[in-house]
């Protein structure tokens, strides 16, 4: 795997993202001289509509990565991907359509777009086709020998047997530390030269599963396969890398101390990030004021009370701030007390369903980002008395507060709406995550990412 910014992604995924790229590109090509020799006239320089073409791929290409196009499910299903690749290259065309208003004169003429949007959807799913067909969806899991046979091979082993597992188990190695789960593991003892039988299964990785650790290391065989090549694991890590969350069952202190994260290198990318929410926060506001002004006169027409909602969160080092949003429940929905919404909560307002649905109850908290309260990405801001519980409920829930809350988070991108302890402890292992590996790049992803929430808002509450 590829470790861009301290995110993992696949080799086979990189290298069908470049294709796709390129794809892209020779489809607005061809659009143009389709068209061009249509209504007879010169084709002209390539050079001439360079740029042009470059914003098409590049838009239609990040649309692609908003929607889940490069997503486990995306992957392994054609039927999936073509769902999402339609919606890219729509949401990305009529995009770059307003590209006449802004370059005049552009090559990106709407005939031009309309012929370059079924050249797209064409070759981008025959490109996934073939990739299909020449490699198999096998191509993009990797194999690793896990050395180890107990419950935690036993859990590495469901996670391998998931649709959209990246890694498939070569092999179970008993180590002897404790009785095997795994009745198909090989003994270590039946193995004459560890490294030798790692590089018959085609293995590029080996992951250090053993239930007790202390006195029981392997180190000569991890050595010996450390110097052929082959990426040795802990538990801990791999699981980390591969489920995009800290893992609360596994996780222990000096996990956290010694693993790369929370560095203080990322002190430049925070005056970015800051630099970016004031900007991008005053556009929104200034874009966004007469909508929210619109909203706030149905919120108020539909039911008694102000249209707008304030309460205190818990923000970046568990100072509390005031947060509002367009109100979307009854003005007593917490007079009992603050409690997570539930499944059709009857709380929830007519209009108040709407906004929430399209995310419109939201925009006022840009206000919070503003004043830097709170960024656009991070994790989400908890009420002081619920932070309280979840603290006494489960360890290291403070650490989520050494960033700044955010509207939109890498917990909010992968995991639904939570409304239990269960849930929270799920979207902690995801906010901890972020947490230990903010990167600029994370940031993007998950600006883009959120845009498939919104389209397909199955979390929403």
């Amino acid at each position: 795997m590829i470790r861009l910014f301290k995110h993992y992604i696949s080799y086979n995924v990189v290298l069908l993202s470049l294709i796709d790229l390129i794809l892209l590109a020779l489809a607005g090509e061809a659009a143009w001289r389709l068209r061009v020799m249509q209504i007879d006239v010169g084709v002209g320089q390539v050079s001439d509509r360079a740029l042009e073409i470059g914003i098409f791929a590049g838009v239609i290409w990040l649309g692609m990565i908003s929607v889940g196009t490069y997503g486990p499910l995306a992957l392994r299903s054609i039927r999936f991907a073509t769902a999402r690749l339609l919606v890219a290259v729509s949401l990305g065309v009529l995009a770059i359509s307003l590209m006449d208003f802004i370059l005049p004169g552009s090559a990106l003429w709407r005939s031009v777009l309309l012929y370059a949007m079924g050249i797209a959807i064409f070759v981008l799913v025959a490109n996934r086709l073939v990739a299909g067909k020449l490699l198999g969806v096998e191509a993009f899991r990797r194999t690793v020998i896990v050395l180890g046979a107990g419950e935690r091979a036993q859990r590495l082993r469901r996670l391998s047997q998931r649709p959209e597992s990246g890694f498939v188990v070569g092999a179970f190695v008993a180590m002897g530390d404790s009785t095997p789960v795994i009745e198909t593991a090989v003994p270590r003892e039946s193995i004459a030269d560890l490294g030798r039988f790692v590089d018959r299964a085609g293995a590029t990785e080996v992951v250090l599963a053993l239930q007790e650790r202390r006195n029981s290391l392997p180190l000569k065989d991890l050595l010996r396969v450390k110097t052929q090549g082959v990426y040795v694991y802990d538990f801990s890590s791999f699981l980390e890398r591969e489920m995009g969350r800290v893992d609360l069952d596994t996780l222990n202190p000096s996990w956290l101390i010694f693993s790369d994260g929370f560095s203080a290198g990322r002190r430049l990318s925070s005056i970015g990030k800051r630099l970016f929410d004031v900007v991008v926060s005053l556009a929104i506001l200034i874009v966004g004021l007469p909508l929210i002004a619109i909203f706030a006169l149905l919120v108020k027409l539909d039911s008694p009370g102000p249209a707008f909602f304030s309460q205190k969160r818990v923000g970046l080092y568990g100072q509390n701030f005031t947060l509002t949003k367009l109100r979307s429940m009854r003005t007593d929905a917490e007079s009992a007390g603050a409690k997570w919404a539930e499944k059709d909560d009857p709380r929830i307002t007519g209009v108040g369903r709407l906004i929430r649905k399209v995310r419109i109850d939201e925009l006022p908290q840009v206000w919070s980002v503003l004043k830097g309260d709170m960024s656009f990405v991070g994790p989400r801001p908890e009420v002081p008395a619920i932070v309280v519980d979840l603290e006494r409920e489960m360890p290291f829930y403070a650490e989520r507060h050494v960033v700044k809350p955010g509207i939109t988070g890498w917990a909010q991108i992968n995991y639904p709406y939570g409304a239990s302890i269960e849930d929270a402890r799920h979207k902690l292992e995801y906010d901890l995550y972020y947490a230990k590996n903010y990167t600029p790049f994370l940031d993007i992803l998950i600006l883009l990412q959120t845009a498939r929430v919104i389209l397909w808002p199955e979390g929403a509450r």
